[in-house]
């Protein structure tokens, strides 16, 4: 028998890989719940406030993903050059693994609700601080100092963000490339200032 909390976390996964494909308002409510294999009904029961609260979920979901991440490739890098080239590196793989048709789940938010509504926006907001943050820390230990790692980590969310765009549309892995070489230079020059 399948949990009720089982089927609330493969509709939030189905939004999340909706969002990231076709954008937030492409995302229908019955395309979430056939590409989640759930029950129809189910949708107002674990979703009270319909769309919105879906999206800040999915959004929630792609944050705790993207921290657990960063923490993970910081855990196995030796350098803060190592852990941003890791990170590109990651974003790049997922893109050409879904043949270009992915994107973030973030951005659609922004882009498309920005602050007409305050649940997405809030939710756009913690997401992009979070892992920011979570990314700044981590190239603190691994040397840069504090100031720099901040920028650093804006740097590169940023870069990878544009990445999924300009790669998505150019169907090419050359973007992610560029801003690869660009951060991983930036954080070499970070650290080596420290030593």
């Amino acid at each position: 028998m399948v949990r009720r909390s089982d089927t609330k976390q493969r509709m939030v996964g189905a939004a999340r890989q909706l969002i990231r494909e076709h954008g937030y308002h492409s995302m229908a409510l019955s395309d979430v719940v056939e590409r989640s294999a759930s029950p129809r009904g189910s949708v107002y029961y674990h979703f009270p406030q319909g769309k919105v609260q879906m999206a800040a979920e999915a959004a929630e979901a792609h944050t705790r993903e993207q921290v657990d991440m960063i923490n993970e490739l910081a855990g196995e890098a030796s350098s803060a050059e190592q852990l941003v080239r890791a990170y590109v590196d990651s974003a790049q793989e997922g893109m050409l693994t879904s043949g270009y048709g992915r994107g973030c789940t973030i951005a659609p938010l922004v882009l498309e609700v920005g602050e007409d509504s305050e649940e997405l926006g809030a939710a756009s907001r913690r997401a992009f601080i979070l892992m920011t943050e979570t990314l700044a820390l981590r190239l603190t230990v691994l040397g840069a100092d504090a100031a720099a790692a901040r920028e650093l980590a804006h740097a590169t969310v940023a870069g990878v963000e544009g990445a999924m765009v300009t790669s998505r549309a150019l169907r090419s892995p050359e973007p992610f490339d560029a801003i690869r070489e660009t951060v991983a230079a930036r954080a070499c020059a970070l650290t080596a200032v420290g030593d």
